[in-house]
C-alpha cells in the first residue's frame, strides 16, 4: 500500500468521525442523547452476542452491514424512528451522503460499501433483513432502557419495525421480551 493510498483511508476515517457527533432522539439510561455512533456499536455487540443463533448467515458481512447502516447520518444527522414515515427519500439522501463521505476511498472498497449498504437498504439479503431487524431491537431496547420525557411514546415501541423482527423465530422471541420490557414502561392509557 503505497502512502498516497494511505492517506485516502485517513481522509475517509477522518469524515467517518462526525457521525460521533450525530446525536439521536434516544436517550441513555442516564439520560444523555445518543450518538449515531453509539446506536452503531451497540447494534454490533447485539449482533455479536446472538451470533451463535444466526448460523446460516455470514456473520462477518452481517457485521460489515451493522457498521455501515448508518454511516451517511454523518453528513445531514439521523431521523428520528417515529418521523421515518414522513421522510420519503430518506433512504435515497442517506445513500448520497454516504457516497460523498466515501469519495477519498478507493473505487473497489467504495462499491463494496455502497453494496452492503443497499443490501440494508432494501432488505435484498438474508443479513441485510436480519440488520433489519436487530437495528430495530436495538432501538427498542434503548427507548425502553433510555431516561426518556414523560410524555415519551412506548406504545410506538410495540410496532416499530415488526415487519423485520417478525421475519425469523430468533427475533420473535427477542422480540416478545423487549415488548413486555415496554408494555412495564408504558403508562396506563398510553
Amino acid at each position: 500500500m503505497t502512502p498516497a493510498d494511505i492517506d485516502q483511508r485517513l481522509a475517509f476515517l477522518k469524515e467517518a468521525e462526525r457521525l460521533k457527533d450525530v446525536v439521536r432522539n434516544s436517550y441513555t439510561s442516564k439520560g444523555r442523547r445518543e450518538s449515531t455512533a453509539e446506536h452503531t456499536w451497540r447494534l454490533c455487540l447485539t449482533a455479536m452476542v446472538f451470533q451463535d443463533a444466526l448460523g446460516d448467515l455470514d456473520f462477518l458481512k452481517l457485521l460489515k452491514i451493522c457498521v455501515l447502516h448508518d454511516l451517511g447520518e454523518a453528513i445531514n444527522g439521523d431521523i428520528p424512528a417515529n418521523a421515518q414515515g414522513s421522510v420519503p427519500d430518506k433512504g435515497r439522501r442517506e445513500r448520497v451522503d454516504l457516497l460523498q463521505l466515501m469519495e477519498a476511498l478507493p473505487a473497489a472498497l467504495r462499491e463494496e460499501f455502497v453494496g452492503l449498504w443497499d443490501e440494508y437498504e432494501n432488505a435484498s439479503s438474508p443479513e441485510g433483513r436480519a440488520v433489519k431487524a436487530l437495528d430495530k431491537i436495538e432501538t427498542i431496547l434503548q427507548h425502553n432502557q433510555g431516561r426518556n420525557a414523560p410524555d415519551f411514546d412506548y406504545g410506538f415501541n410495540l410496532s416499530y419495525g415488526r415487519k423485520y423482527t417478525d421475519s425469523r423465530d430468533l427475533f420473535r422471541q427477542i422480540r416478545e421480551a423487549i415488548d413486555r420490557e415496554t408494555r412495564g414502561r408504558m403508562t396506563p392509557g398510553s
